[in-house]
């Protein structure tokens, strides 16, 4: 048990002043409800704290006492205070600034009042207190950083609270971690599964207290199928695929403005992707479009924009759905997922000279995205389709090709296939437009259903993580779209927010200047940016 400070010992010794000679003014009369000497004042049953101003008094004690608050600079008409006790009155509020004009005090005690909290400037400015008492009171909760002026804080008597140890909570018991003083146990009478636990002891209440949000902060005039992003000498672009504007646009994040801002304007014929890809320092954009053939685009420095670099053979891909571009050891790759009933996937590899046509995959199936990822240390790609199930390639690093390998049973229909890892565990998000969406993770040697979520209607389920936070965004063309969290305790994903988006086709994440955002494309409305917001629950 720490050290506290006799109370009644200091009324003693203020009870013993008074029995020195009197020598106030003249001008002073002391309360009828107080006993006054030259250095101290004791009131019981005051109505009020008493308005009087001898020289130097050091010492003010109000017990018994039917005020109900401590009003802004109440006790500033006596500046040369040290000592303070307000015990056993009817107090239920301490106001901001209520010991203003205290330069001297170092002892302040409002023990056995009706506390519940205090404002959160009540301690301003008491730079030299020394010794503070909130015993015995009701205090629930304290407001974020109210003892921060108290420098000269040595000790400090929380005994006897209603504390409620939630998010209210978590800033004090940050706060007595790192303070010098030394601090009373103060014990927790709620939540149930805190109850008994000395607030001092408290270690898990961080995570709780954090939750997150998406809030809308800027919107593209743009109806668009795919975001992309990229980074290049230290800036940062997007760039959307846009099929009714007949472009792909490439947006530049302002770091003076803070918003993204056109940068360029590559123009098409029905543009479905868009995908960026940085070789080498020099900057490529394969845009995949429905009409007049596919092209890669190389942004030339000195013009400051992006120029035509080479033509995809039209005979090849009649119908692009999805581009995947990614690397092999030191080889760059991009294969483009072909949905037409002919349809021919085509892997394309680079040569320093351009991208040239290196592998046909997967014929006359309708692939509708393919999936880039590793699986135990080897390269695998994954080709979706509507007319069968997800079928598995492995690179070979004999014949430096892909191989299939296997297929996802039971997984008809599916329009996206998308990896994510949680804490080392890799898991696939697969979108169905008719049947339930799929998570899927993977394990000896397998990928095994663990959730299964409700998604007429979707055309993407995508994966993105913040701050180790982890979501899935499920967009519908008929209802609202779906974001949902990772909760780790149940290994699942529980339904976290609602976003209206017309039709939506990607959830792409862009970081930059610390802030978060993720772009949401829509097919029948504007491209919507959302920022990721932290918001603590303590303050």
């Amino acid at each position: 048990m720490p050290r506290t400070l006799n109370i009644w010992t200091l009324l003693c010794v203020s009870l013993c002043l008074l029995a020195q000679p009197a020598r106030l003014k003249k001008a002073f009369r002391c309360p009828s409800t107080c006993s006054c000497s030259r250095e101290s004042i004791i009131c019981v049953g005051s109505p009020s704290v008493p308005r009087i101003s001898p020289n130097d008094v050091s010492s003010l004690s109000i017990v018994n006492g039917t005020f109900s608050e401590v009003k802004e600079a109440m006790f500033a008409h006596m500046p040369s205070l040290q000592l303070i006790l307000l015990n056993s009155n009817s107090l239920t509020t301490v106001r901001d600034d209520a010991f203003s004009g205290l330069p001297h005090l170092e002892y302040l005690f409002i023990e056995s009042n009706k506390l519940e909290t205090a404002s959160k400037h009540a301690f301003r400015g008491l730079g030299d207190l020394t010794h503070l008492s909130l015993a015995n009171n009701d205090i629930k909760a304290l407001p974020r950083d109210l003892f921060v002026d108290l420098d000269s804080l040595i000790e400090l008597d929380l005994r006897g609270n209603a504390f409620e140890c939630d998010c209210r909570a978590k800033w004090l018991t940050a706060w007595l971690k790192t303070t010098n003083a030394t601090v009373s146990d103060a014990v927790c009478v709620g939540p149930e599964d805190m109850k008994g636990k000395r607030l001092n002891d408290l270690t898990g209440l961080h995570d709780e207290c954090i939750s997150t949000d998406f809030v809308l902060h800027q919107a593209v005039a743009s109806e668009s199928l795919s975001v992309d992003t990229f980074g290049y000498k230290n800036d940062f672009y997007v760039t959307i695929a846009a099929p009714s504007a007949d472009s792909c646009m490439v947006l530049q994040w302002d770091h003076i403005e803070m918003n993204f801002r056109t940068y360029d304007n590559i123009t098409g014929q029905s543009v479905v992707g868009c995908k960026p890809v940085v070789i080498q320092d020099q900057v490529f954009v394969i845009v995949a479009q429905l009409f007049g053939g596919s092209h890669i685009y190389r942004f030339d420095e000195d013009q400051s924009r992006f120029s035509k670099f080479q033509d995809i053979e039209v005979s090849k891909i009649s119908k692009p759905n999805d581009i995947e571009a990614f690397r092999i050891g030191a080889d760059w790759f991009f294969v483009i997922a072909d949905s037409s009933k002919a349809g021919l996937s085509t892997l394309y590899k680079w040569n320093d000279k351009g991208f040239y046509s290196y592998q046909s995959l997967h014929e006359w199936y309708r692939d509708t995205d393919a999936e880039f990822l590793d699986l135990d240390g080897k390269a695998h790609l994954i080709l979706a389709s509507r007319s069968q199930v997800p079928v598995i390639y492995q690179w070979s690093r004999s014949n430096q090709k892909f191989a299939l390998q296997g297929e996802i049973p039971n997984m008809e229909d599916v329009v996206t296939v998308k990896h994510f890892r949680i804490k080392g565990d890799l898991y696939l998000a697969l979108t169905r437009y008719i049947g339930d969406s799929k998570v899927l993770r993977w394990g000896a040697k397998q990928f095994s259903e663990i959730q299964a979520l409700p998604s007429r209607g979707s055309m993407i389920l995508r994966p993105f993580s913040f701050k180790e936070r982890h979501y899935l965004g499920l967009g519908s063309d008929y209802t609202f779209s779906q974001i949902y969290l990772w909760d780790e305790d149940k290994v699942v994903f529980e339904r976290f927010k609602e976003v209206y988006i017309l039709a939506p086709r990607s959830f792409t994440v862009v970081s930059t200047d610390r802030r978060d955002f993720v772009f949401t494309s829509s097919f029948k409305g504007n491209t919507q940016i959302f920022e990721h917001v932290i918001i603590d629950l303590s303050l």
